[in-house]
């Protein structure tokens, strides 16, 4: 059996652990990849590393700023995706509001030290039921391995990225779009837009979840990657 070159892009402060249990789950459908992305400041350059090591065609997957440099790879090179999965994602540039937020923590970082994911900030990636256990310590620990001088350059491509909504209707592949009930960092209500502009999407709630489903609700990601990699369209 051909296995399907899957890229599996993680989100802001987060590496291939994100991904874990995608990459073991599809072992038997899909050669995974999951790029290092805490080396770049925009979205832009981001995708182009992915790009510049990424077989000839692949499925593609991000999850949050994944999802951002997904749909950068999809306006520098759609003719090589050949589906699309976009997780707690949105095609929404920040709002002013959010901007700010977002700046004053990099002031914080560069005129502090590195606090990572605090149990302050816990609450607005796992679900409740999770703040104490073996996902919440995870999630910390990758944010420590991620780093200080990662998360400015990641928050800095955040920042500067394309308005992705104009781009929406030109995706044409197989697409699913999913996201977490609780999900306080991106709310539902993005991924449903980002559906309603992609035709033939589909669209997955996972129920009980917060920001990060690939941890979170890890067999029911799978088996929604599973059936998304075996749609013909």
């Amino acid at each position: 059996m051909t296995l399907t070159p899957l890229i599996l892009i993680p989100g802001l402060l987060c590496d291939a652990i994100l991904w874990q249990a995608q990459v073991e789950g599809l072992a038997d459908v899909a050669a995974a990849i999951v790029p290092d992305m805490t080396l770049d400041e925009s979205v832009e350059v981001m995708a182009g590393r992915v790009l510049a090591a990424a077989p000839p065609s692949f499925a593609l997957a991000g999850l949050s700023m994944g999802g951002y440099v997904a749909f950068e790879i999809m306006r520098q090179a759609p003719q090589r995706v050949t589906r699309l999965a976009l997780l707690s994602t949105s095609a929404s540039p920040d709002s002013a509001a959010r901007a700010t937020q977002r700046r004053r923590g990099i002031a914080s970082v560069k005129h502090g030290r590195f606090l990572g994911v605090t149990t302050r900030l816990l609450p607005q990636l796992v679900h409740t039921s999770r703040l104490d256990g073996p996902v919440a310590e995870a999630v910390q620990a990758m944010a420590g391995r991620v780093g200080g001088a990662a998360f400015l350059r990641q928050q800095q491509a955040i920042l500067t990225r394309p308005d992705s909504r104009p781009t929406l209707a030109a995706i044409h592949v197989p697409t699913v779009v999913a996201v977490g009930d609780s999900d306080a960092l991106i709310p539902p209500a993005e991924a449903e837009a980002i559906h309603r502009g992609i035709s033939g999407s589909r669209l997955h709630v996972f129920p009980e979840c917060g920001h990060l489903p690939t941890m979170e609700r890890p067999e029911e990601t799978s088996q929604l990657l599973r059936q998304w990699l075996s749609d013909r369209g």
